[in-house]
């Protein structure tokens, strides 16, 4: 499979986000992430979606490492600093979750506190449910784990045939429309650098194609053993969901009536924020996050 590398320049001096950057192979593909804090601290990963970047997290990052926690925010192949396929057909569901497993198992990480939200939510509940081992807890916001029983919302479609269709991708204004806050010209610039050009973004125009819309998609299957692994689920799992985003809306229900792990937890709702919560709110969720790490480990020493 054919890759290319987004130029370094593009990444200089961008707003609010000063972390060091590192890089793992992945079956021949360069996938950057973001580590921060004691590296003997719990560990609290962070899984981005689409079109974003570890760059969503950079106002979580900061309250996360002050709470004690070690912080770790990889960017999706196809996105940020990492590799980025040419071909739209190269990337599929199975492969993302197969990258992010090479991941997790590369690191070595153990005792996670899983943090995902849109695609990070379908990668990192598969790869979750698939390794539970390596998994303490999760927190899912705006997420879910489609299986194609249900249909998505209208919404979702609309924006399927857009990312298929359209000439015009423009990633930092797509973020926009997903936040209720006003993003200044240096934020847009930040989720504009991975993609100096269209040959770039076929990863993020892949991804509402590989969303599981049908009993049938390639992905049921696997989604559905995953749920059957969350329904047996005990664990700690947290629901912090926003009030104003119209993809995800009553997601959060679905998992607290059917995850054990959900029963007597402290589910939330993050007020006045839109789809990317972390952008619009996202020293609220990561306290949300650290207060949750906090309670349980509470609960491990009595």
């Amino acid at each position: 499979m054919k890759y290319i590398r987004t130029p370094e320049h593009r990444f200089e001096n961008l707003s609010d986000y000063p972390f060091a950057a590192h890089y793992v192979d992945i079956d021949g593909l360069r996938m950057h992430y973001v580590d921060e804090g004691d590296k003997n601290a719990p560990i609290v990963l962070l899984l981005h979606g689409e079109p974003s970047w570890s760059y969503l997290y950079r106002h979580m990052i900061p309250p996360i490492v002050a709470g004690g926690l070690r912080a770790i925010a990889p960017d999706l192949i196809g996105f940020g600093k990492s590799d980025k396929l040419l071909k739209k057909s190269d990337y599929s569901y199975a492969a993302h979750v197969a990258w992010m497993e090479g991941f997790v198992e590369q690191l070595n990480l153990q005792e996670i506190t899983l943090v995902c939200q849109d695609w990070g939510s379908l990668i990192g509940l598969r790869v979750a449910a698939e390794n539970s081992g390596r998994f303490a807890r999760i927190v899912l916001a705006n997420g879910f784990l489609p299986t194609g029983d249900q249909q998505p919302p209208r919404m979702f479609y609309y924006w399927r045939t857009f990312a298929t269709y359209s000439p015009w991708f423009p990633v930092g204004r797509i973020i926009q429309s997903g936040t209720i806050a006003n993003l200044g010209p240096e934020v847009i610039r930040a989720y504009d650098a991975p993609f100096p050009s269209g040959v770039y973004k076929a990863g993020a125009r892949a991804f509402p194609q590989l969303v599981p819309v049908s009993p049938d998609d390639p992905a049921t299957a696997a989604n559905r053993a995953a749920w059957e692994v969350f329904r047996r689920w005990e664990k700690p799992f947290l629901t912090a969901f926003s009030n104003r985003d119209p993809i995800t809306r009553g997601g959060d229900k679905i998992f607290q009536s059917q995850v054990p792990g959900c029963q007597n937890q402290q589910h939330t709702t993050i007020r006045n924020a839109g789809h990317f919560l972390q952008e619009d709110k996202g020293p609220e969720l990561a306290k949300v996050v650290v207060d949750f790490v906090a309670d349980r480990s509470d609960d491990d020493n009595l």
